[in-house]
């Protein structure tokens, strides 16, 4: 017969079990702890590759340039080329991100071929079912931004995408206003060609997963779900800061995004009810494809914290519809067609009007040092070579 202590033993051994097993399945890490394990015993596959393209999905640290060095200008009339694949053969999942030192626009531009002049791309070899314009507002990031090329181009490559990159810049020393030159980017991009989908795009933000198509949805579409600095998740269900996408009919039905939040914060919380006012809702992709890593910086000069916000986030349901893009003032001073990106210079002036004086700017908000001069100057690019410089005439008009 088993004695008591035996049975005491058993009890405790298979408590013990339970226990282990409960932990393991209660652990985010148990689905990945067992594909460790499989792969350990499984046997290398040694009957080499098939004669399909062959993608690394699901391989963590990804090479975002893998698969890109086959791809070559055909001469193959386009009129003949074939529709791209619903689903690109070339992307490959995660992306290792990191940030070299001594990166430069001419690494870039070397390892980008393809790309031609203002940042523009097609397909090679086959027709892309999507057209995307990728708008980034900016004012001195340029390092920053050199990151942002160099992921972002192989980045939509691999996802066959037609495709050209927009730099709104805006001139002068005058206060940040993100959401105003996004409008700024919306109107040139669409004046220069019928684009199916339009990005903005923060940038300092670098997405870590091909499998994050840069194509819009039947709804506006948040895919910077998954950040770094927010440690890979969403912070709170109506954010729709970082990376967004939105068809033009989206941009109508929401009247754009407002024009009167200078400065940091504010701006991607009106857009997101902005999109609810229009009847709208926000889709998003998983958690584990929307994720993006974050450049590391300090607030910028001349985008401090906007401490009107609430405020004005307060009033949103009774400004949305006479203030967005078709209430967007500016002046055009330029568009430059870099070897990487298209790069347009604006004046959107300051909060007191397109044209008034600092000093009137000054007196209406006294909390701000007005700038030497209303902005009209076009600052240092960062591009090498020939810019082909296209000056342009003022387009303070409405939409």
């Amino acid at each position: 017969m088993i004695s008591i202590q035996s049975k005491w033993r058993y009890l405790f051994m298979f408590l013990g079990i339970q226990l282990v097993v409960m932990a393991l399945l209660s652990r985010e890490g148990y689905q990945k702890r067992v594909s460790y394990f499989i792969r350990i015993f499984r046997k290398p596959d040694t009957t080499g590759l098939s004669g399909r393209n062959q993608t690394t999905v699901g391989i963590p640290g990804g090479d975002v340039y893998a698969n890109l060095s086959t791809l070559i200008k055909t001469h193959v009339n386009e009129d003949h080329m074939p529709l791209c694949p619903k689903t690109s053969p070339l992307i490959g999942g995660p992306i290792h991100v990191k940030f070299p030192s001594g990166l430069t626009l001419a690494e870039v531009q070397r390892k980008n071929p393809l790309v031609m002049r203002g940042g523009r791309y097609r397909p090679p070899d086959c027709e892309a079912r999507h057209r995307t314009a990728i708008i980034i507002p900016h004012r001195n990031r340029e390092h920053h931004l050199k990151f942002l090329l160099y992921y972002l181009h192989p980045f939509l490559q691999r996802q066959q995408l037609n495709y050209r990159i927009y730099i709104i810049h805006q001139a002068g020393t005058y206060t940040f206003n993100r959401a105003k030159l996004m409008n700024v980017g919306f109107r040139e991009a669409m004046r220069e060609e019928d684009w199916d989908c339009l990005f903005f795009h923060d940038v300092d933000l670098i997405p870590e997963d091909d499998r994050n198509t840069y194509v819009c949805d039947s709804t506006p579409k948040h895919v910077a779900i998954a950040m770094d600095k927010f440690g890979y998740k969403l912070p709170y269900n109506m954010y729709f800061g970082g990376v967004s996408a939105l068809t033009p009919l989206h941009y109508l039905k929401m009247n754009g995004f407002p024009n009167n939040y200078w400065g940091w914060g504010g701006e991607d919380d009106d857009i997101g009810l902005r999109v609810s006012l229009g009847g709208m809702y926000i889709s998003r992709p998983s958690v584990k494809v929307g994720r993006y890593k974050m450049i590391k910086h300090k607030l910028d000069k001349g985008n401090d914290v906007n401490p009107k916000r609430f405020n004005m986030l307060a009033k949103t349901r009774q400004t949305w519809k006479s203030d967005g893009m078709n209430t967007a003032e500016y002046e055009l001073i330029s568009r430059e067609y870099m070897p990487l990106y298209t790069n347009i210079t604006v004046n959107i002036g300051t909060e007191a009007g397109l044209h008034s004086p600092p000093e009137k700017a000054a007196e209406k908000h006294p909390e701000k040092k007005a700038p030497a001069e209303v902005p009209v100057n076009v600052p240092a690019k960062i591009t090498e070579g020939d810019t082909n410089k296209k000056p342009t005439q003022n387009t303070s008009n409405h939409v």
